[in-house]
């Protein structure tokens, strides 16, 4: 069986935890009313905040700028706004979740937890459950469904798979393409790559 989470971090390269603050998470859990999986906080303090393969950006509790919670609270608020009556099957996500209702932040609802450049959001589901897993909304308005945790979205995410729906496949051949964001106004992206991973 694959360690994704593993595989994951032999792909970015050695951790930075450039940010690793456990009281930035504890705040941020208390906000929450939850604790976040523990492999999309390994991840999230290895390399965030930053900008992988020129798509999906992982954000960070202990910064100002890229901040985690803020967007998630952003998130929330945006997505809770969206009128969900009247949309096709494929449209709907609440057919994919097995709810008669959507809530964004609430203890059943979704979480956003990362996001791309390309439309794309991915939200826990169950984070309060047994075994959380994922749901995409991606720019269409269609919806997939991920029963898997975030590290082994992000695997199979890296390594070229469909894994914001249908044809959504973003590999890049060769080492993933990192990009640290910038912390204040005057500095600029500093990119740089992983290891060879022989793709």
């Amino acid at each position: 069986m694959t360690d994704h989470l593993a595989a994951v971090m032999a792909m970015l390269g050695p951790a930075e935890n450039r940010y690793a603050d456990p009281a930035a998470w504890e705040r941020l859990h208390a906000e929450l009313g939850f604790r976040l999986p523990s492999d999309f906080r390994t991840l999230v303090d290895a390399y965030a905040p930053v900008h992988l393969n020129s798509h999906l950006y992982l954000h960070h509790p202990a910064t100002e700028r890229w901040n985690l919670g803020r967007w998630i609270q952003d998130s929330v608020l945006a997505w809770s706004e969206v009128d969900w009556e009247g949309l096709s099957a494929d449209e709907d996500p609440r057919l994919l979740c097995g709810l008669e209702e959507l809530s964004f932040g609430t203890r059943d609802g979704l979480w956003p937890l990362a996001g791309t450049d390309r439309g794309e959001e991915v939200f826990l589901v169950d984070a309060c459950g047994p075994a959380p897993w994922l749901l995409i909304g991606y720019e269409d308005g269609g919806w997939a469904r991920y029963d898997m945790s975030f590290a082994e979205w992000l695997h199979r995410y890296l390594i070229g798979e469909d894994m914001a729906g249908p044809n959504s496949s973003a590999f890049y051949p060769g080492p993933v393409r990192l990009c640290r964001l910038p912390m204040t106004a005057g500095e600029r992206p500093v990119p740089w790559s992983g290891p060879d991973r022989g793709m």
